[in-house]
């Protein structure tokens, strides 16, 4: 294994174990050896929590260990963050982001948030939480393109309906494109209720955010 590697494994390894020092250490290590903060959050924090994710899933982890995992994430996020390069093409159309009415958690929607403002885009962060009246009148006032809803509870997709009924009851839908992501969503969720599109990740969902923006 190369130094880049070794960066990548360590980045991985330190969410995977909760261990933020590593985390900032490793992330301090990627931007001194010139690696693009980008590849490091791709393929080192966040296929840490990749990892994470599926000990969750499996019950090998618990929501202690998954705490200490996202916080060693966002110490590794805090630094490489701002040393993404903002891609310029995107005229900083205006996107609405949230993780919606009920559910509390916000480990994908940061890690998106985080993609889609490298990507060029105005990222207007609504949080966790996010009442649907809140989120429509966001989307009203600043004029969004688009809005992204993020849920990892089943119960709260619900809340993704409201939230594209509400906008056509605004009279904004067809202004505003909406696009799901999370664990219980779906490509047949997503045109159930009325949504535009749909991410199985955070590449995806900027690969797909450009796509549509552009056409």
């Amino acid at each position: 294994m190369g130094e880049s590697d070794d960066i990548l494994a360590n980045l991985a390894k330190s969410v995977d174990t909760g261990n933020k020092a590593l985390a900032i250490e490793s992330a301090k290590k990627a931007l001194d050896t010139g690696m693009g903060p980008l590849d490091a959050i791709n393929n080192g924090l966040i296929k840490g929590m990749d990892e994470v994710t599926q000990k969750w899933i499996k019950k090998i982890y618990f929501l202690p260990q998954v705490i200490l995992a996202a916080d060693a994430m966002y110490g590794g996020l805090d630094l490489l963050t701002p040393h993404i390069a903002v891609d310029k093409t995107s005229d900083s159309k205006n996107i609405v982001i949230c993780t919606v009415e009920g559910d509390v958690h916000d480990i994908g929607k940061n890690i998106v948030k985080t993609m889609l403002t490298a990507a060029g885009y105005n990222t207007i962060d609504m949080g966790r939480d996010a009442p649907v009246e809140d989120v429509i009148a966001k989307a009203k006032e600043t004029n969004a393109s688009m809005v992204a809803l993020s849920t990892l509870m089943t119960p709260t997709l619900e809340s993704m309906k409201r939230v594209v009924e509400g906008l056509k009851e605004e009279g904004l839908k067809d202004k505003v494109k909406v696009i799901v992501g999370g664990a219980p969503t779906s490509k047949p969720f997503a045109n159930e209720i009325g949504a535009d599109l749909y991410a199985t990740d955070a590449e995806a969902a900027v690969i797909t955010v450009k796509d549509a923006m552009q056409g």
